[in-house]
């Protein structure tokens, strides 16, 4: 229900936006660019979706491969323990929880190619445990909030944007950001353990989130003693190298199971290509309101009315040039990497507003596109809490990446 009265209002916003410009600016182009906007943001949506069809055949595919040849009961065992305390409705060693550990493990590694497939494949296969099709089973936000809020381990892809525009040390934002998505995780599942009264001191829950937490924190400190070259090195090699000992996983325990891993891998791959085609509306509808909220200017509205509303608090406002990245980024993902690259351009890369845009970046993800692809491939209509507390995730990796941002770098 948040999802439909917001998505009308980003339509009924830039129609009285652009009215007003019109009335009183006579910008006569207004409406001529945001009926233009819902044209390209519709071939975008389509243009996606048709993306994703190959990459979704090929990862439903191998992840059919995996079922058959029973290493995703083995992945499902690991994480059991700790899966069965966040996801008490599903069954003990469901298959669901392998989808469930190599999506998160693909964004954890930066793989997005690879995430996105794997978590539809999670959506449908907790979709089929959901006893009211329509509306959203905790299972299913409680998995949606936790891939939103974007928990990535290597932010290769902004480290890359950084040193094209010449930063002098592309890593720099490295630490701040893992911190930063660390806290919109840690938000988003406390905002959902809230609404589903899940118990997140127990003992079992406290020991995996401590070790996550341990490997992090020893992460943080081995990245923070080598140079950037190094860590690029080590962080393209280590996930292509993880990502294809994966696909070779699958393929090896399925032959030794004497699984026609040929005929299973194409059983799974007709799977790919009607997701894709099911969540083609589901896009479309997301990206052309989008776009013509931000092309009616109403994006750059909220941005000077916050600086207008702390620089009277006295606060001090150096970064707010960067909460376009901080407002798009929930909204379009290649919009806040745009904006992102904007900041770079206009105050230098190794400007504070470059490193809090930078930062805030890959703080969190883009959560209507998930809401929209994730719910729309499975035909969920009624998303419950799933948005506010999406949301909540990101604020908290806004906020979080603004504040470390300030202590690292200014």
């Amino acid at each position: 229900m948040v999802l439909n009265y917001l998505w009308a209002a980003f339509f009924i916003i830039a129609f009285c936006i652009a009215l007003f410009k019109l009335i009183f600016f006579q910008d006569v182009e207004i409406f001529q660019k945001l009926v233009a906007s819902t044209f390209d943001n519709a071939k975008t949506g389509f243009e996606i979706s048709l993306g994703l069809t190959g990459v979704m055949t090929l990862w439903l595919g191998l992840m059919k491969v995996g079922e058959r040849g029973g290493i995703i009961a083995l992945f499902a065992k690991a994480v059991g323990p700790f899966f069965n305390r966040l996801f008490p409705e599903i069954p003990k060693n469901h298959p669901v929880f392998g989808s469930i550990l190599m999506n998160f493990s693909a964004n954890m590694l930066g793989l997005d190619n690879a995430a996105t497939p794997l978590g539809l494949k999670a959506m449908k296969e907790m979709q089929e445990l959901n006893p009211e099709k329509e509306t959203a089973s905790n299972a299913q936000i409680m998995f949606l909030v936790l891939n939103a809020s974007g928990l990535t381990i290597i932010p290769i892809s902004i480290m890359v944007f950084r040193a094209q525009m010449g930063a002098a040390d592309p890593s720099d934002i490295f630490i701040p950001i893992l911190l930063a998505t660390f806290f919109s995780t840690l938000a988003g599942l406390v905002s959902v353990a809230i609404y589903q009264r899940i118990n997140l001191f127990d003992k079992v829950v406290i020991a995996y989130l401590g070790t996550l937490i341990a490997l992090i924190a020893a992460l943080i400190y081995y990245f923070s003693t080598i140079s950037q070259e190094q860590i690029g090195t080590i962080s393209t090699v280590a996930s292509n190298v993880i990502l294809f000992t994966i696909i070779v996983s699958f393929i090896g325990l399925a032959l030794i199971r004497k699984v026609n891993v040929y005929e299973a891998f194409i059983e799974g791959a007709k799977e790919g290509f009607s997701v894709a085609i099911t969540i083609i509306p589901y896009l479309v509808a997301i990206l052309v309101a989008v776009g013509v909220f931000r092309v009616s200017g109403a994006l750059d509205i909220i941005v000077n009315g916050i600086g207008q509303f702390f620089a009277l608090l006295g606060v001090n406002t150096d970064f707010v040039p960067a909460l376009p990245v901080a407002f798009m980024k929930p909204l379009s993902g290649s919009g806040a990497r745009g904006l992102m690259v904007e900041a770079m351009q206009t105050y230098g890369a190794d400007s504070f507003v470059a490193r809090v845009a930078s930062t805030i970046q890959g703080s969190t993800e883009t959560t209507f596109y998930i809401l929209a692809v994730y719910f729309g491939s499975v035909g969920i209509r009624r998303t419950r809490y799933a948005l506010v507390c999406g949301l909540l995730a990101d604020l908290a990796g806004v906020i979080a990446a603004i504040t470390l941002a300030y202590l690292f770098f200014h």
